[in-house]
């Protein structure tokens, strides 16, 4: 190849990064709007300039390509679109895509990635190419995926996406040996996290840090989406040991809560399973796991009732469940500026899986550590703030 020709195919490759980054930095317009659905961003590009543009905005709303397209109305003849994910050919709530793609005259279509949704999954793409469209897929296709991790991850496995947050001293501790973690981060850290709880569907939380803390669990320092509401309270009580008349219980009948018990908890608590069911609470009998209730069915259920992220906001025990199960996606923590020194006090990694270390029982070693990938580093008032994925998605 010519060094001609070789700059040629770079200069392309880089317009297309280029046109493929301004739709994927609409597509978040729709962030916690759009769910179960994934997030889209199209743009229109006519020679070298953007003549369409548009996201999915909401559930049941018009999809980012008819947007677009409908922006850049008759300069679309002949242009091309780019967009983050494949254009879907069936219809549900609006009509298909690549019905306005055609009819607008698109020449060349540059997707991200493909969708696996089953009534999609390449039928896009072939039928694009059947009427004679340049197609060409994979264009910052990691960030694309990246995007929508909850949609992919739902569609490959039928689980929520799972947020792990925590705050901690800089010694590493969750609360003090009496159980004390009234507020171990700052009021700017707080906020943070009630930003993350108005873009999830449910906040998940052990009995014990229910029953000590009574968290309300709710969007407070916020104010939650419209299309959402309150996220729903996720109490995982394998005893069923919870109160009617405490928090978050007591406000059931407002904000939903979920409470995942076993069958030996509803059978030697029927008097309080009904107490829990009248103040508007829903107890789902889950299979047994090391230490309490298996998280992987938790969250299949939770899957099967539509919801895409889930955030699991504590104890030591669940979060040693969830990360030994391997069921951990995303991570933010929050480091608070403070050295408690108390050797009674559990770190987040306590639990199931992830028990003290013993003279008999070194625990892990740094290899088989868990390893936080693509990590961020900012500031919440005083604290260190630490994001990063876990796995694959």
């Amino acid at each position: 190849m010519k060094p001609s020709e070789n700059a040629a195919g770079k200069d392309a490759e880089n317009r297309d990064e280029r046109f493929m980054r301004r739709a994927l930095d609409l597509a978040p317009g729709g962030l916690a709007r759009v769910e179960p659905n994934p997030m889209v961003g199209a743009v229109v590009v006519r020679g070298d300039r953007v003549v369409g543009e548009g996201f999915h905005a909401r559930f049941g709303g018009p999809h980012a390509e008819a947007v677009a397209l409908a922006q850049a109305g008759t300069k679309a003849r002949g242009a091309e679109l780019f967009v983050t994910l494949e254009p879907c050919c069936h219809h549900g709530k609006t009509p298909p895509c690549t019905d306005a793609i055609l009819a607008a005259g698109i020449r060349r279509v540059v997707a991200a990635v493909g969708d696996p949704f089953p009534e999609v999954r390449g039928r896009g793409f072939a039928i694009l190419k059947q009427a004679g469209l340049e197609v060409e897929v994979g264009v910052l296709e990691t960030e694309a995926r990246r995007l929508n991790a909850a949609y992919f991850k739902r569609q490959a496995t039928g689980l929520p996406l799972v947020i792990a947050k925590w705050a901690m001293t800089l010694d590493g501790r969750l609360a003090t040996a009496s159980g004390e973690s009234r507020w171990i981060s700052s009021e700017a850290a707080r906020r943070r996290v009630h930003e993350l709880r108005r873009i999830v569907d449910a906040v998940l939380v052990g009995a014990r840090t229910a029953r000590i803390d009574e968290p309300r669990l709710t969007v407070r320092h916020v104010e939650p989406l419209a299309e959402r509401g309150q996220p729903a309270r996720v109490i995982l009580d394998a005893a069923l040991s919870l109160e009617p008349d405490r928090e978050p219980v007591r406000s059931a009948a407002e904000v939903p809560v979920l409470i995942y018990t076993t069958d030996d908890g509803l059978r030697s608590e029927a008097e309080r399973a009904d107490a829990l069911r009248c103040a508007g609470a829903v107890l789902v009998a889950a299979p047994k796991a090391a230490g309490g209730i298996s998280p992987e069915a938790i969250l299949r259920d939770l899957g099967a009732r539509g919801m895409s992220r889930v955030l699991v906001e504590g104890g030591a025990r669940i979060f040693g469940s969830f990360f030994s199960a391997g069921l951990v996606d995303r991570v933010l923590v929050f480091v608070s500026p403070r050295i408690l020194g108390s050797a009674g006090a559990w770190g987040p990694g306590a639990g199931p899986g992830f028990a003290e270390a013993t003279p008999g029982a070194p625990g892990l070693t740094l290899a088989e550590a868990v390893a936080v990938q693509d990590a961020t580093f900012s500031q919440a008032g005083p604290d260190l703030v630490i994001e990063g994925r876990v796995g694959e998605f």
